[in-house]
């Protein structure tokens, strides 16, 4: 089997040219289990162009084998905050896409789908979906809309179809068990390959359109460029949220006793401690900002670049640079 793109690059650079819509189609069909046809490429801040942007982040405006039209929103990043990040884009979307003077019942219907190559909260599953519906406090039963509400939204609405829906699909936690025709589509976005056994809808065109080497020359250096800067990415995230803190706690732990245990006092251990702790923590988060700096920099990064992954200065990375040469 061929090594493909990542999906993630593909979604800002390939998939949004209309010739390869049918990739999209193909995923968000058999997604949400139902004929999608991708009439076009919203404009929105998500789906500009830009060389520093790290948004993979991509408005469609679909219609299904309902006829409804609906706003899916397709994004691949990484960030610690990305519940908030996903709260916000739904958010945005809802208000980019109604027109001034519209009555609210305009609002066209958000699906926001998160293709996500790293780790979020805690669960056993690697695909989740999110509605909204309203129960009662009392009796637990479930809002229906009323006769002037089925007249606005359509007869056969309810509550969920009017608010956003999410889906998550964690990659990571697949376990390549392919127990449906989505399920060929997660093995792509894991492992950047397609076993020619599969049938799910586009997954063909993603197997030919997709492969590495149908880029050109330029585009192949970009992408590879790409891939670096994820590992890159994935590097600072681990290193300053796992590595720099465990050195810090143990470097802390160590001083704070021997503190303590000078000064002979409960007192005087529990402040060594904390003290320790705290310089410690600060001390171990900037020696894994550094080990990362010094990473960036052989690869050739430019020190604005470096500083917005660490949110280190540029003096302390030209000092970094200065003791690397």
């Amino acid at each position: 089997m061929a090594k493909l793109l990542r999906f993630d690059w593909a979604i800002k650079h390939l998939l949004r040219d209309k010739a390869n819509f049918d990739i999209l189609e193909g995923f968000l069909s058999e997604l949400l289990r139902t004929d999608v046809i991708i009439e076009s490429l919203l404009e929105s801040e998500g789906n500009k162009e830009n060389q520093d942007d790290k948004s993979n982040r991509v408005d469609l405006l679909v219609r299904t084998r309902e006829q409804e039209q609906i706003i899916i929103e397709v994004q691949a990043t990484m960030e610690w905050d990305y519940l908030s990040r996903l709260l916000y884009g739904t958010s945005k979307a809802i208000t980019e896409y109604i027109q001034a003077g519209q009555p609210y019942r305009h609002i066209r219907k958000i699906i926001s789908v998160s293709i996500l190559f790293f780790n979020l909260g805690q669960g056993s599953d690697y695909i989740y979906h999110g509605s909204t519906e309203f129960r009662g406090i009392h009796h637990h039963d479930l809002l229906q809309l009323g006769e002037n509400e089925q007249k606005a939204y359509g007869p056969d609405k309810t509550t969920s179809d009017i608010f956003p829906e999410y889906y998550l699909i964690k990659v990571n936690q697949f376990d390549e068990q392919i127990s449906s025709h989505f399920d060929e589509w997660v093995y792509f976005l894991k492992n950047e390959k397609i076993d020619p056994s599969f049938t799910a809808k586009g997954i063909k065109s993603a197997a030919k359109k997709l492969d590495i080497l149908s880029l050109s020359t330029d585009a192949r250096r970009a992408y590879e460029r790409y891939e670096e800067n994820t590992h890159y990415e994935a590097s600072m995230h681990e290193s300053h949220y796992g590595r720099g803190k465990l050195e810090g706690l143990a470097e802390g732990k160590a001083e704070g006793l021997a503190e303590g245990e000078a000064k002979g006092k409960a007192e005087g251990l529990a402040e060594g401690k904390a003290a320790g702790l705290a310089e410690g923590l600060a001390e171990g988060e900037l020696k894994g900002k550094i080990e990362i700096a010094k990473a960036m920099l052989n690869s050739g990064m430019s020190s604005a670049m470096i500083a917005q992954y660490t949110g280190l200065t540029i003096d302390q990375i030209d000092l970094v640079h200065r003791q690397i040469r």
